[in-house]
This record gives C-alpha cells, sequence and structure tokens, in this order.
C-alpha cells in the first residue's frame, strides 16, 4: 500500500484495540493493530491504523459498538 495516507486510532488498552480490530474487521473496514508511533505517545501499546479515507468510518462503526477511543491522528 505504498503511497497510502492512514489515521491511527488510540485506544485505552490493548483489549480494546482488540476489541476494535473484531469491530472493524466486522464492518469491511481495513485496518491493522500497529505499534502506537513514538510522536504520538511514549508509552507502550498498540493503536488501529486505517486508510485515512476510511477515518470517519471508523470511528462510526467503534461509537455504535461503544469502543472508546482516546484519538485519532493522521500519520
Amino acid at each position: 500500500m505504498t503511497g497510502e495516507h492512514y489515521s491511527v486510532l488510540l485506544v485505552y488498552s490493548t483489549s480494546h484495540a482488540i476489541r476494535a480490530e473484531k469491530v472493524l474487521n466486522a464492518a469491511g473496514i481495513a485496518c491493522k493493530l500497529i505499534p502506537v508511533p513514538r510522536q504520538l505517545s511514549s508509552d507502550c501499546g498498540v493503536c488501529i491504523r486505517v486508510l485515512r479515507a476510511d477515518r470517519q468510518l471508523a470511528r462510526q462503526a467503534l461509537e455504535q459498538t461503544h469502543v472508546e477511543i482516546e484519538g485519532v491522528h493522521d500519520v
């Protein structure tokens, strides 16, 4: 996926990230669990990467299933 632009969804824990991945996959939104980029947080952890074009759909899917997110950042 060279040249693609992504957004990352920060969540509160690894278990939230795993749940979010399942929700997004069920909604047909391509996603990947990745380490949180250092420029966003020095904490160890994972976040969910989605295509920037899917950012709003991903937020809506997570809100509808009550998966809380800490923030959304374009990378």
